[in-house]
């Protein structure tokens, strides 16, 4: 395939981009051979990554090197699953709540996980650099909805989603693509966004994507124009790639040399298996959280602060700041919010202020970035839109 590297501009045609043993895209400024494993984190095995997303060393004891996350979760799913079967739903101790909460979740989510697997497996292919790599050709308005849809294709939580946006900037991404991207990510995923429609509704899954998608495009735009104007420094790792770089050429080859065969559909399978396990670990962290959520606040409770009011608005708000859940588990959460506080703009604000309030995003903007007011422009860009869209769906809803 075409490689770009730091010092030519030279094309090879040994490698090709949808090649699963050799993914040798290089990104400007890269030397060859350097690549990034695929991890739903989406950074290389010795990054140091946020919590949710930290590699455990080889050599590390063997109790450490368990997902005690994915397998507590998962392991109380399964029981409570199960028990919903046995005990009433007004047995002891909100037992009966709890376990007939995580049944309905998951026969609602278990079709929905499994697209999404199969997504993700599919997209795993697809070398993460090639997606990256178009991002930043130019600026403006088509970079912008370039930025957005590489936030919805890569499936990753709102941790790991940083680590590639903070690769975008070094390798040369405006800020703007970058907020673009990172506003567009964390629930934005296909195998998220097929999870928000089964537990919330076809329609309302349509709704929360357009404002969101809308108000990356919004922010990225004003970033833009505010770089245009001198009021926010341009990136001074800027670096386009070569004008002769042709990605759907690149794209249909590599379509054309993938053989579908058996060896394919097991290649599939297993990246699935590996690229979801970061997913669905929060997604089971967050199915629990929502079940104990059920069985422990009364609905009546639950209604009053976080309802269809300002005060419900930005309780929630406040709550999606504090609590800091990876963007998988906020899910559950915000369907929680919307069937039993009858607050679709409450849901979409929880769903939202992950990537509008995480403070962890804004310290890891302020490291790349050497500039806390650029870190800044995230929230105060996005929370007053998140805000008034939320009232907006409260309102219609």
């Amino acid at each position: 395939m075409r490689r770009v590297g730091k010092e030519t501009d030279t094309m090879t045609d040994h490698t090709h981009p949808f090649d699963a043993t050799a993914r040798e895209f290089v990104l400007p400024g890269a030397a060859p051979g350097e690549t990034t494993p695929s991890t739903c984190c989406g950074g290389r095995g010795e990054t140091n990554a946020p919590s949710c997303c930290a590699p455990v060393a080889a050599d590390a004891p063997a109790w450490r090197r368990v997902d005690w996350l994915l397998w507590g979760s998962g392991g109380i799913i399964a029981l409570a699953y199960l028990a919903g079967f046995v005990l009433p739903h007004d047995a002891p101790l909100g037992l009966g709540v709890f376990t007939h909460g995580v049944q309905e979740m998951m026969n609602l989510m278990w079709w929905g996980i499994l697209v999404g697997m199969l997504a993700v497996g599919l997209i795993d292919r697809v070398p993460r650099e090639f997606v990256i790599g178009i991002i930043g050709r130019d600026q403006g308005a088509k970079s912008l909805v370039r930025a957005v849809a590489a936030g919805v294709l890569l499936d990753l939580c709102n941790h790991g989603v940083l680590m590639v946006g903070a690769k975008l900037y070094e390798r040369g991404a405006s800020l703007g693509q970058v907020f673009a991207f990172l506003i567009a990510s964390p629930w934005n995923s296909l195998s998220l966004t097929i999870i928000i429609g089964v537990l919330m509704g076809w329609g309302w899954m349509a709704v929360f994507l357009v404002a969101s998608l809308a108000i990356a495009l919004l922010a990225g735009l004003v970033v833009e124009a505010l770089e245009r104007a001198g009021r926010v420094k341009p990136n001074p790792n800027r670096v386009d790639l070569p004008a002769d770089f042709h990605v759907w050429r690149e794209a249909k080859a590599g379509l054309r040399a993938t053989r579908y065969d058996m060896a394919f559909a097991r290649d599939v399978a297993r990246r699935s298996l590996t690229a979801s396990r970061m997913v669905l670990r929060w997604l089971f962290f967050g199915v629990v959280l929502a079940a104990l959520i059920q069985a422990t606040v009364p609905t009546e409770i639950f209604a009053t602060w976080f309802g269809a009011t300002l005060l419900g608005l930005f309780t929630t708000l406040i709550a999606a700041t504090i609590i800091e859940v990876c963007s998988e588990g906020s899910v559950p959460l915000a369907a929680d919010l919307m069937t039993r506080a009858q607050a679709p703009g409450n849901a979409f604000t929880f769903l939202m202020a992950g990537a509008a309030t995480d403070y962890t995003e804004i310290l890891v903007l302020r490291e790349v970035t050497g500039r806390l007011k650029a870190a800044l422009l995230l929230p105060l860009l996005t929370v007053p839109q998140v805000v008034a869209i939320g009232w907006a769906l409260n309102a219609a809803g």
